[in-house]
């Protein structure tokens, strides 16, 4: 299942120990390197204040509910894991990056991303457009395959003029399934009962 992580900020840790909420998803640890996830910083008052970090590795389930953990034990400080002390001493934020294509044209900035709940590796941005282009196109979803590389300070992705095309093709996309919600028959034009003459002239 794909999330935005705009909607993971505020989500519940549920401890499976204590069969309530520790806490909440604050803010997003993200590795450039593997664009992905890999822990999250929480805000809970059961948490002391060098203990606020989630190994995502930790996080059983994902559900509408929360995400679910075996205990508040599972929250670890910023220097307890090389891998996810070395990502936070980069100081690297997604949101707000800027996005260009390999032959330099602007396309805009970082507004939110999506993951998938499983794992939280990314699979797609969500790409705020410049003034001049956001008339034609406001926001652009652009899939992890088109990123080419990520910076401290943009993301560089293979060309816009595939990107754009891809989302046109999305938005034309008609279902081919009947609207379950729709009367049958709302869109014809009512129909009216013929009077005997003419019935007669048929």
């Amino acid at each position: 299942m794909l999330v935005s992580a705009n909607r993971l900020i505020g989500t519940p840790i549920l401890s499976m120990q204590s069969a309530s909420s520790i806490g909440t998803i604050a803010n997003p640890i993200v590795d450039p390197d593997t664009f992905k996830i890999i822990a999250f910083y929480l805000d809970s008052p059961l948490a002391g204040k060098d203990t606020n970090i989630l190994d995502t590795k930790s996080i059983r389930e994902y559900s509408r509910y929360g995400c679910v953990i075996d205990s508040i034990e599972e929250l670890i400080g910023k220097d307890d894991v090389v891998k996810i002390s070395k990502v936070i001493e980069l100081n690297f934020d997604l949101i707000g990056l800027k996005v260009e294509t390999k032959k330099g044209s602007h396309l805009g900035k970082v507004i939110d991303f999506t993951v998938t709940s499983e794992d939280f590796t990314i699979q797609q941005i969500i790409v705020k457009r410049p003034l001049i282009k956001s008339f034609s196109d406001p926001e652009l979803t652009i899939p992890r395959k088109e990123i080419v590389e990520v910076t401290d300070y943009k993301i560089i992705v293979k060309d816009e003029e595939k990107v754009i095309k891809k989302k046109a093709a999305h938005e034309d996309f008609i279902p081919n399934f009947v609207n379950p919600f729709r009367t049958q028959g709302q869109d014809l034009a009512p129909t009216r009962t013929k009077t005997p003459a003419e019935q007669d002239t048929e």
